[in-house]
């Protein structure tokens, strides 16, 4: 039975259904094991090592940003040229997609081993949890490989609608993550070395199931050792749809990152509820980022096929959705915030932190609905330099000029909280009003309109 979906024929709600439901789960159970080393740190080692933790998490997603990106670039490349069955194309794409991802795999776990005290001293780690941040993130960055390969292989699978097999194989990982942070940190009593250890062991797995899976895949659909080459024109493509959505990530990775530099300043409580509260987001944001994938991938098929006006049912479909589903999530967070910080630590202090930003942000999430809908949308239409430049904007400058100065006036924790919401809307309001009066949309109705009547 084939595993790929093709969303230019059928039912919208069915097919975004039938491609989301499997990427939410496998997006669910990468966060799980993502959190399983906070979770079980918080638990077994205290305070200071989950600080020591948490505080790695916008680096490590500033890093591998970059490469996830350019790898949703190619996911454009791949969904067009599925949707428009161009089998030679569609080859030569996922070839270049992958010899791109394993070289840039390489640098950047080099990069990051060699550099990890420079770069954990460039955030204003303190003093007091700096050996163990220095343990974790450089044992952590040693499989970055692996975390950079699992999502291009899976930018691949995802393209083509396929999003059943990567989900089996993060269940698998994820699982293990769990058992082996359980036996080497709860049962051995060994360190913060070990969670970063179990990460790495379950991301290498995760990729190598990923690349197993499309070596066995028929043509035009799988990979080819031999065929494992860059084209100039792929690279090309894939560069000109990635790059704005890979310096995206990486710009707002280096705004979090200097965002948690001024979280450092405060208690290794305060870093510590600002950390589990991220992996919670992580969490609750699934939902949202789902869709937006599974909107880019949709759109990009059906304007691929020229199918113009079901591109337009698909988009307004997608963002209806994952705004409703955003306050529904919103509204269980607001009750539950404390008891979904205690699961990481019985820290009072902690757990005060954490709920406090939990419930300061949870009802905008609504805010973040629309920016990443209208972002998954305007790159399955070829148009990521526009999300790029909102979140560069609003997510990035904005956010970090606005925690600089007002932290200046008021040295408190609820200004950091505060932000998000404050650039959340910011970048709403500028994606609304380029859906409603850009030329791309209006061309789009024009097109409907002249196909119903």
């Amino acid at each position: 039975m084939r595993s790929e979906i093709d969303f230019t024929e059928g039912s919208i709600g069915r097919k975004l259904l039938a491609f989301a439901l499997p990427l939410f789960l496998g997006n669910l159970f990468q966060q799980l094991y993502n959190a399983a080393d906070s979770l079980i740190v918080g638990n077994f080692l205290g305070r200071e090592a989950l600080a020591a933790v948490s505080s790695s998490a916008p680096i490590i997603f500033m890093l591998v940003g970059f490469f996830n990106g350019l790898a949703a670039g190619a996911g454009v490349i791949i969904s067009r040229a599925y949707g428009a069955h161009d089998s030679e194309r569609l080859q030569r794409a996922i070839h270049t997609d992958t010899a791109f991802g394993i070289a840039s795999g390489i640098v950047l776990t080099l990069i990051a081993v060699l550099f990890t005290p420079v770069i954990l001293r460039l955030i204003s780690t303190p003093e007091e949890i700096m050996r163990e941040s220095i343990v974790y993130f450089r044992i952590y960055s040693a499989g970055i490989f692996f975390s950079v390969m699992y999502n291009i292989l899976m930018g691949i699978m995802n393209a083509v609608g396929d999003s059943r097999h990567p989900l089996y194989y993060l269940i698998f990982a994820s699982l293990l993550n769990i058992f082996l942070d359980v036996i080497l940190i709860g049962g051995l009593g060994m360190g913060v070395g070990a969670a970063a250890a179990a990460t790495i062991i379950s991301q290498a797995l995760s990729s190598a199931l990923c690349f197993i899976r499309l070596l066995r895949s028929p043509v035009p659909f799988g990979i080819r050792l031999s065929c494992i080459r860059v084209h100039r024109q792929e690279l090309g493509n894939i560069v000109r749809y990635g790059f704005p959505a890979g310096f995206q990530n990486s710009v707002i990775g280096l705004a979090n990152t200097i965002v948690q530099a001024s979280v450092n300043m405060f208690s290794a409580s305060v870093i510590a509820g600002f950390g589990v509260y991220g992996r919670i987001e992580g969490f609750i944001l699934l939902p949202i980022t789902t869709l937006s994938l599974a909107l880019t991938t949709s759109v990009g098929q059906n304007l691929g096929a020229g199918r113009y006006d079901r591109a337009l049912k698909v988009s307004k479909c997608g963002m209806f959705s994952s705004i409703v589903i955003s306050e529904l999530i919103a509204a269980m967070l607001f009750i539950s915030a404390p008891l979904l910080m205690k699961m990481f630590s019985s820290d009072p202090e902690v757990i005060r932190a954490g709920a406090l930003q939990a419930r300061i942000e949870a009802f905008f999430y609504c805010l973040v609905a629309v920016s990443h809908s209208a972002a998954g949308i305007l790159r399955g239409a070829g148009r990521p330099a526009v999300p790029m430049s909102v979140m560069l904007g609003a997510w990035c400058i904005f956010r970090v000029i606005f925690v600089r100065i007002i932290l200046f006036f008021i040295p408190s924790p609820f200004v950091i909280y505060a932000t998000y919401p404050v650039t959340w809307l910011l970048s709403t309001v500028i994606f609304a009003f380029y859906l409603l009066h850009s030329d791309w949309l209006h061309a789009m109705e024009k097109r409907h309109r002249k196909l119903v009547s």
